[in-house]
């Protein structure tokens, strides 16, 4: 025969009195959770979470040293220059590819392609030494 499992569901009004005790400092959470017969470590835990004033949870305080408030403040203030100049440089791009553009229909030419190559122009014939 296969066993069967059994899965409480506890009322919103019994959870409250649950919470309540422990918040009135009768209960403990494991002597609640003992007491009642709740399973799981975290379902008490939720309770509070839920219907309690949250005063019972614990509560992360971050603790830092002075110099570590200052290196975040100029890693932040860093990373806005950089972003700025990024952005300054797209700007100067886009304004240089335009000119280019601009440049390039004016005189009808691909200045891309002829970049870097001298315009052809024929040399004057050298002249000639006398001995």
């Amino acid at each position: 025969m296969p066993s069967v499992r059994i899965i409480n569901r506890y009322s919103a009004a019994f959870k409250q009195k649950v919470v309540s005790e422990i918040e009135s400092g009768k209960l403990t959470q494991s002597q609640a959770r003992e007491l009642y017969g709740i399973g799981g470590g975290s379902t008490i835990h939720s309770w509070i979470k839920k219907f309690g004033k949250n005063h019972l949870l614990a509560k992360v305080v971050r603790i830092e040293m002075k110099d570590e408030k200052n290196k975040m403040k100029e890693l932040k203030r860093q990373k806005q220059e950089l972003e700025s100049a990024l952005a300054k440089a797209h700007l100067k791009i886009l304004s240089m590819e335009s000119l280019l553009e601009s440049v390039e229909e004016h005189y009808n030419i691909d200045v891309k392609k002829n970049f870097g190559t001298q315009q052809s122009v024929k040399p004057s014939p050298k002249p000639k030494r006398k001995i």
